[in-house]
Parts: structure tokens; C-alpha cells; sequence
């Protein structure tokens, strides 16, 4: 039931995704979806929870992989991804019922927040072998790598084709080359 869920709030948001599409997709039926989650609220949280937790586990692939700062950050943003399909995490922050319940945006939130975390992490580390430049801030340039990325799947959903994505990731990695000594 929680992998039906992730799939269709990716797809349909929170509100397009109604309990019953939830049954049909999961092939449970009601008293079993209602036997584990109070209701679709629950149900949508544990989604969400998981979604994150597979968000952060394929980017840690990448941030812990070897090679320099700017091998690992360009290793996790040219990953293989569902381009046209969005980011799973980033598209409920256009839904407003996720929004407005702190408890569904809340594994959101922290999902991005680990993932600015992480980056800042590997930009402090290129800073301290020499890769990067003293003078370089690790947190704001975390922040614009993830708002690259996240504003690359906006560009190439309205244009409908995976070029505009592709072209900011390949700026976004000549920005970091040539920031890199």
C-alpha cells in the first residue's frame, strides 16, 4: 500500500490520490488499508517518509562515492532520473494540502534539508583539501545546487522534453569546474 501510494501522490499529488485509488492500485481492500493507517493522511505520510528515505539513500550513493568535491556533487546530479516525471519530493511542494499540513510536509522539508546539508558538507570538504576557494560559502552554494535541480525538472516538465534539465545540470557542473583549483 505505501509503494501504491508514493506512485500515485508522485503522479496525482495528495489530493488527486483518494483512498480508493490507493486500494485499486495496491489491490488491498479497504478494511485492509484502514487495519494499518487511520486514513489516508497516515497512509500519505508513510509515503511520503519512504519516498525521502529513498531520496537520501540514492543521493548518499553518490555524496559518499570517491573522487573530488565536485566529482561526487556532478556523480549525483547527472544521475539516471525520471526527468518528465519530476522530483517525487519536490512536486509536493506544489501541492497545497501538503503544504498546509505540517505533519505531511514536514518529511519533506527534512528531506531537503538533509540533502542542503550534505552538499555543504562536500563543498566544505573541497574547501578544506584546497579544491575550492576559501571564500566560497557551503551553505549558500548548497542551496543553489539544490535549487538548480529542483528548478531544472520545473523547466523541463513545461517544455516537456528533458533538454532544459540537461542543460541546467551541464551549467550548473562548468559553474563548479570552474570554481574548482
Amino acid at each position: 500500500m505505501i509503494r501504491s501510494t508514493q506512485e500515485l501522490l508522485w503522479e496525482r499529488g495528495y489530493v488527486g490520490t483518494s483512498p480508493k485509488a490507493i486500494q485499486l492500485a495496491a489491490e488491498a481492500g479497504q478494511g485492509s488499508m484502514y487495519h494499518h493507517f487511520s486514513g489516508k493522511a497516515e497512509l500519505a505520510r508513510a509515503a511520503i517518509e519512504r519516498s525521502g528515505a529513498e531520496l537520501r539513500a540514492a543521493a548518499e550513493e553518490q555524496f559518499a562515492g570517491t573522487g573530488t568535491a565536485t566529482e561526487r556533487i556532478t556523480n549525483y546530479l547527472e544521475r539516471d532520473r525520471e526527468v518528465l516525471k519530476g522530483c517525487r519530493m519536490g512536486r509536493l511542494t506544489a501541492d497545497p494540502d501538503v503544504i498546509a499540513d505540517p505533519v505531511l510536509r514536514a518529511p519533506v522539508a527534512e528531506t531537503f534539508t538533509w540533502i542542503r546539508a550534505r552538499l555543504a558538507e562536500i563543498v566544505a570538504e573541497g574547501k578544506e583539501s584546497g579544491e575550492y576557494p576559501a571564500g566560497l560559502d557551503p551553505d549558500r552554494t548548497a542551496a543553489t545546487i539544490a535549487a538548480v535541480l529542483q528548478g531544472g525538472y520545473v523547466l523541463a516538465r513545461a517544455d516537456g522534453s528533458d533538454e532544459p534539465f540537461e542543460l541546467a545540470v551541464a551549467g550548473l557542473v562548468d559553474l563548479l569546474e570552474g570554481v574548482a583549483s
